[in-house]
């Protein structure tokens, strides 16, 4: 007669699903399939806005940006003054940048973003926004207790560090520009890239990790 165990059960269980992926990615393949079924849409057009996204205008470009500022002065006073027309050295502009604005962090000096009326983010250089920036609690929290809530990223900002909240708008949003972090003299546009975050061009992070790579 067959015996049941629940140890080997519970072990058979936890190793199947470690093997699907998560709940989300699930109903997003779901999704996927009934849209490729049904005609509504090609399955070369997906995996082409995935990897424009994922490869291409996610925070890779802003990343391309901070970088280029660390190297060219003149690179870096013209986004300051103008980002909108400075990036166009790139080809990013787009209707999510069309009025954008560069803020610098400083060694005396952070720099915050957030919308609180909604979720306006430069998308065309960031990539598309995290789920906390349009969470309720980050955009009302920001602007009351910005200090606390960098905390909670890993970003301790020192007393002697204004922090300055800047709100998004339809009609203006904003990209931070990280300080270079030390030791990366000599190191290529391509390098210096690779060290800037998302968090950081949105203003959650302020030290950038140089020992990844």
């Amino acid at each position: 007669m067959p015996t049941f165990d629940s140890d080997r059960a519970a072990k058979l269980h936890r190793e199947l699903h470690s093997h699907l992926p998560s709940d989300p990615a699930l109903r997003v393949k779901t999704l996927e399939s009934l849209a490729v079924e049904r005609g509504l849409v090609a399955p070369e057009s997906i995996d082409a806005w995935v990897e424009a996204y994922s490869e291409h205008i996610g925070p890779k470009r802003g990343a391309r940006v901070v970088a280029r500022s660390w190297l060219d002065p003149a690179f870096r006073e013209r986004l300051l003054d103008n980002a909108a027309e400075a990036i166009k050295d790139f080809g990013f502009q787009g209707a999510a940048t069309g009025h954008l604005k560069a803020i610098e962090n400083t060694d005396d000096q952070h720099h915050v973003i957030v919308c609180t009326l909604c979720s306006c983010y430069p998308f065309a250089i960031l990539g598309m926004s995290p789920a906390w920036y349009k969470s309720s609690e980050y955009r009302a929290r920001t602007v009351r207790e910005p200090r606390a809530v960098l905390k909670e990223f890993g970003a301790v900002i020192p007393e002697n560090v204004a922090v300055r909240v800047w709100d998004s708008t339809a009609e203006l949003r904003y990209i931070v520009i990280p300080q270079r972090p030390s030791g990366t003299e000599g190191w290529d546009e391509e390098q210096l890239a690779s060290i800037v975050t998302r968090n950081s061009m949105i203003g959650t992070e302020r030290d950038l990790n140089t020992e990844a790579l």
